[in-house]
């Protein structure tokens, strides 16, 4: 039973998946009693009820769910393992990102077409947010990340740097005015990012006679999410600074006005972060190569982005 073990795990996952013997006949190209068949053997193996069935739906058990995220997981390290010892065959896979919510909008989701028609079968899985995330518990293969990296376990490559941008929307100028020197910051207001993880405020740094040089406004409102933070600035809820890749289309536009561009901002490090495997699977592998072609090429430098230099 044991060396059938994978197969009855693939089919219950398509089961589980589609929410339907029928469904999960049909994309693995069985009969249904065949499939029905092998539920019952896993779950007689198992000891332990996986489904609820009733004649119009099937629902996981509290056991069931636990197991189909660990066969899951199992299924997809099989299948990496077995794709790094086969070089002629196609990077495939479900593939876990994280990634900022600001890259994600501006950077990463407008390209990411070409990595698709690249690796049609290498299946995306994408979250976003502006919190540190486990990448071993949580099953990610690779996260992007803003900022300088800690000490860590994890393996990094530098993709580039982000240039920033110092921002407010007309209607905050035509109350407050516009700042003529970084000097005159701490009598304005500002919309201040803050790190959900250890609460830090992200300081805003210029640069001045060749250092790095810490500015502080009078913060209004500190916020945990970039999102939140461009609504704020839209709103007029103080000035903003933040990443030109994102900001660009509302600075075309007319909803933001940049202001202290004479004064060079210091740039953020954008890294790709994975774990330290012997064997990188192909798909995070190619995955990685790509973004690092992504950040190097043209239209990263159109949007703002510096890639690092070689």
């Amino acid at each position: 039973m044991r060396a059938r073990m994978f197969e009855l795990m693939t089919i219950f996952v398509e089961v589980a998946e589609q929410g339907s013997f029928a469904r999960a006949a049909d994309v693995l190209h069985l009969h249904r009693p065949a499939v029905t068949k092998a539920l019952q053997q896993l779950e007689d193996e198992l000891g332990s009820k996986l489904l609820h069935r009733t004649t119009r739906k099937i629902s996981l058990t509290s056991e069931g769910e636990v197991f189909l995220q660990r066969a899951k997981s199992l299924l997809l390290e099989v299948d990496d393992v077995l794709a790094s010892f086969s070089p002629t065959r196609p990077p495939r896979g479900r593939l876990r990102v994280d990634t900022p919510l600001s890259l994600a909008h501006a950077v990463l989701i407008p390209a990411l077409a070409s990595f698709q028609e690249k690796y049609p079968d290498i299946e995306l899985e994408l979250t976003s947010s502006d919190h540190r995330v486990d990448m071993v518990a949580e099953g990610i293969d690779c996260v992007i990340r803003m900022g300088e990296l800690q000490d860590s376990t994890l393996i990094s490559r530098r993709l580039g740097d982000a240039r920033l941008v110092t921002c407010a929307a007309p209607t905050y100028l035509e109350k407050y005015g516009v700042p003529e020197t970084p000097d005159d910051l701490p009598a304005h207001k500002a919309v201040m990012f803050f790190s959900g993880h250890s609460r830090a405020v992200m300081d805003w740094r210029f640069v001045k006679d060749g250092e790095a040089v810490v500015f502080r406004p009078a913060r209004t409102m500190l916020v945990d999410n970039s999102d939140i933070l461009l609504s704020c600035g839209l709103s007029g809820l103080g000035m903003l600074q933040g990443i030109h890749a994102v900001l660009a289309p509302h600075l075309q536009a007319g909803r933001l006005v940049e202001v202290l561009a004479d004064y060079t901002t210091v740039t953020k490090p954008i890294s790709v972060l994975y774990p330290d495997r012997r064997y990188l699977a192909p798909k995070v592998r190619v995955f990685i190569d790509w973004l690092t072609e992504l950040f190097a090429g043209k239209s990263a430098q159109l949007n703002g982005l510096l890639p690092t230099e070689k």
